[in-house]
């Protein structure tokens, strides 16, 4: 296997610990949210609309207002229960974003999309049709291709080359595909819950799915952060199992060769690894033995016989993520505006962890 080329250093904490960096020691420290506009996230749709059908697909732009709160909205303007109601992922509360809702209304006509757009009940909130038509199915969660985000950093501290040079090795090798902050809930409680749960603690059935995402989330996290100590995030071991770039879909293990070599550095494919669920591991030798040492421990054994309990299979996910269309301009010595795109389940904290600190100013000031 080739060298790899991470580096140990601190980054953002995720699920109450501190993950390790790949690319060396902080190059800044920033603030970010002072506004929902710093923080603009665009879905990249996965199809195009059927044209008919007894669904109405909804393109909306909402500002200081989540994905649920936007469904009951929705729900609330076409009459229907909010079961009624798909959209293909989350989007925070915090930032102006543009995604996808669609709404069940078989054998009826849609109120006129015009008088959905307005302000919601918090102060700054508003929603935005941008466009809508007929689709044959409910939209589902994960059907897009990734997002667009734009996100401006204010407050900066740190070296201006050294900040150039950080996102340019970002822009060029990736950064490792932790889960975000945001899938283990406020201060990490989401974990705590999760064990709770396995416990024997009775969940509503929507808290149950985050709860079980969360504890394989923190797994996931701890492979991963196994990785980046040794350098193998990037790279590859023996008993690799790799998943094809932009896709669930894994093969391996399997020798070494010349030709696996050329697909990674060409970022075809990527090292992986393990989302917890019943069955064994596919990984082998040396990729099963750190899945194995990282994941010791009483609260770690606990996460997956609950999740094995739970009736889930073993997935994979890869350990590398590279932002696309990668590019940034300074706003006068303080402020950076990055823009990037990142496939669907990749998180933008993810990638702004590998420059440094980042104060969400939006938490502090709500």
């Amino acid at each position: 296997m080739p060298a790899g080329r991470g580096v140990n250093a601190t980054a953002s904490p995720a699920s109450g610990a501190a993950l390790p960096g790949a690319w060396g020691d902080p190059v800044l420290a920033a603030a970010i949210r002072a506004a929902p506009e710093d923080f603009q996230v665009e879905e990249l749709d996965g199809f195009e609309a059927s044209g008919s059908g007894e669904h109405l697909l909804l393109t909306v732009e909402k500002r200081g207002m989540n994905t649920a709160f936007a469904a009951e909205r929705i729900a609330g303007w076409a009459g229907v229960p909010v079961s009624a109601i798909g959209y293909a992922g989350l989007k925070d509360r915090h930032a102006l974003t543009r995604q996808r809702f669609s709404v069940h209304l078989p054998g009826r006509d849609a109120p006129d999309p015009r008088t959905l757009d307005g302000e919601g009940a918090g102060q700054g909130q508003t929603l935005r049709v941008l466009a809508h038509a007929r689709h044959a199915k409910k939209l589902p969660r994960g059907a897009l291709a990734g997002n667009r985000f734009v996100l401006t950093l204010r407050d900066v501290r740190g070296d201006r080359r050294a900040v150039e040079t950080r996102l340019a090795t970002i822009a060029d090798s990736g950064v490792p595909n932790y889960f975000g902050e945001q899938r283990f809930g406020r201060d990490g409680g989401n974990l705590a819950a999760a064990l709770a749960m396995f416990a024997g603690r009775r969940m509503r059935r929507e808290q149950r799915t985050h709860l079980l995402s969360a504890a394989r989330s923190e797994l996931f996290n701890r492979v991963l952060a196994a990785r980046v100590r040794d350098g193998s995030w990037n790279r590859g071991l023996e008993g690799e199992v790799w998943i094809l770039d932009g896709s669930r879909s894994v093969f391996g293990p399997e020798p070494w060769s010349e030709a696996l070599a050329q697909r990674l550095q060409a970022f075809d494919i990527h090292p992986s690894a393990p989302l917890w669920g019943a069955g064994a591991p596919r990984s082998t030798a040396a990729a099963l033995a750190l899945e194995t040492a990282a994941m010791e421990g009483e609260d770690a054994a606990a996460l997956r016989q609950g999740l094995e309990a739970a009736g889930l299979r073993q997935e994979r996910r890869a350990a590398r993520l590279r932002p696309a269309a990668m590019a940034w301009e300074w706003l006068g010595d303080d402020a950076i505006r990055l823009g990037f795109e990142l496939p669907a389940g990749a998180y933008a904290t993810t990638v702004l962890s590998e420059l440094g600190p980042m104060r969400n100013a939006a938490q502090l000031a709500g």
